[in-house]
């Protein structure tokens, strides 16, 4: 069975308060010639289609142009989405009976008839132009693991998760009589794996253990995590395949989808297909350096260069007030954005143990960074991740409050 795995859309998402939609359409467009080159069996998206959980009607309509022509690109495949922690499962399924009509399955919750969880919701049969069966996907969309469902009286609530995992997979294996490839999808983060540029402070820290997965599956088709990687464990090939674009400066790797290929019993063939974007992600320069010459390289960057543009400034005590509006008129008439100026403080000495940070700063930092600062200033120690959980939990409900106004 052939697949290409893709999440972490994040359709909708602005960036210092620029439209990304361009950028997010012509990804769409990209993914529908990849398919039609491909020719996969199905299409697997792992959550976070969205970036909001209440996305406007025109980032809807985006993903819903972007989803038929994606089908007709090769309207055999099977697409199969399932719901992320940025995405509202409900919305994303409310149409789910409709797309069946084009080979496309939501699963944005589970659901449970009488008591009694649907695990075939969970179990979709990829099969070719012919009819013939290829292989099975289980999707399971994000829920945090205190929302498991129980499925008996004798697991403990810990273990609720890995539980419903492995019912699953055993559902699967009393269906798969010829020992066809399974597929299982998960929108969570593995222990263990690379977060470089990650923002968690959306979803809190969910760090699962790779044997929670459960066996049975042949390839485990991971969303959550950004960076693009393999992840090792358990005897068995699970993989992020990253977003296919960036969502920060500090997503600083290659973006793409992931081509794999699977054979029961033997390890899956992966490769990448890189994903152009419209407007790269720049740094001015790699290394930091004072403000003055930060802003030469902006004015000399090329007018007709497309690009989102942050400066990387080496700073002594602070910036001066002036230094973003001089930034935004270094790039007037040009064809590149600018963002914003990351801030670099020069190293103090040993005995002066005070931090000045300015408002800028302030503002750049998320809740989760600025309550560690206060902590560690007012303990005299690092917050504990237990903690930094607890934290990460009420910035959540806070900006859950604030998407129902």
């Amino acid at each position: 069975m052939k697949i290409l795995h893709t999440s972490d859309w994040h359709l909708g998402h602005t960036l210092y308060n620029y439209d990304r939609s361009l950028e997010q359409q012509a990804f769409l467009k990209q993914l529908a010639h990849i398919a039609a080159e491909e020719k996969p069996d199905a299409i697997v998206v792992s959550g976070d289609i969205y970036h909001y959980s209440t996305p406007s009607a025109t980032t809807q309509k985006m993903y819903t142009d972007g989803m038929l022509e994606i089908h007709r690109a090769c309207p055999e495949m099977t697409i199969v989405v399932t719901a992320g922690n940025h995405d509202s499962s409900s919305k994303l399924e409310i149409d789910s009976n409709l797309w069946n009509h084009f080979g496309v399955r939501v699963v944005g919750n589970i659901e449970r008839n009488q008591e009694e969880v649907n695990l075939e919701k969970h179990i979709v049969e990829v099969k070719d132009k012919e009819g013939n069966l290829k292989g099975y996907i289980i999707a399971v969309p994000h829920v945090y693991p205190q929302n498991f469902p129980m499925l008996d009286t004798e697991t403990p609530r810990e273990e609720r998760q890995a539980r419903f995992f492995q019912a699953l997979q055993d559902e699967v294996e009393k269906m798969n009589v010829k020992g066809l490839p399974v597929v299982l999808m998960a929108h969570l983060s593995i222990e263990g794996s690379d977060r470089t540029g990650h923002d968690e402070t959306v979803g809190g820290i969910e760090y699962v253990p790779i044997s929670s997965m459960g066996e049975g599956y042949d390839y485990l088709a991971l969303g959550h995590i950004h960076c693009p990687q393999n992840i090792k464990g358990n005897g068995r090939h699970a993989r992020y395949c990253g977003t296919p674009l960036p969502v920060s400066f500090d997503e600083t790797y290659p973006h793409s989808v992931s081509i794999v290929e699977i054979r029961r019993e033997e390890e899956p063939q992966i490769r990448t297909v890189e994903i152009e974007n419209l407007l790269p992600f720049v740094t001015l320069p790699k290394e930091a350096v004072p403000f003055e010459e930060a802003l030469k390289l902006l004015e000399e960057y090329p007018d007709d260069k497309t690009a989102y543009i942050r400066l990387n400034v080496l700073i002594k005590d602070y910036l001066a007030p002036d230094c973003n509006e001089r930034a935004s008129n270094a790039a007037k008439g040009k064809n590149c954005k600018y963002c914003y100026i990351k801030s670099n403080r020069e190293k103090q000495a040993a005995n002066d143990k005070t931090r000045h940070i300015s408002i800028q700063e302030i503002q750049e930092m998320s809740p989760l960074e600025i309550a560690k600062l206060y902590y560690q200033e007012a303990e005299g120690e690092e917050m504990d991740e237990e903690l930094c959980e607890l934290m990460n939990v009420a910035v959540q409900k806070v900006k859950e409050k604030n998407n129902l106004r």
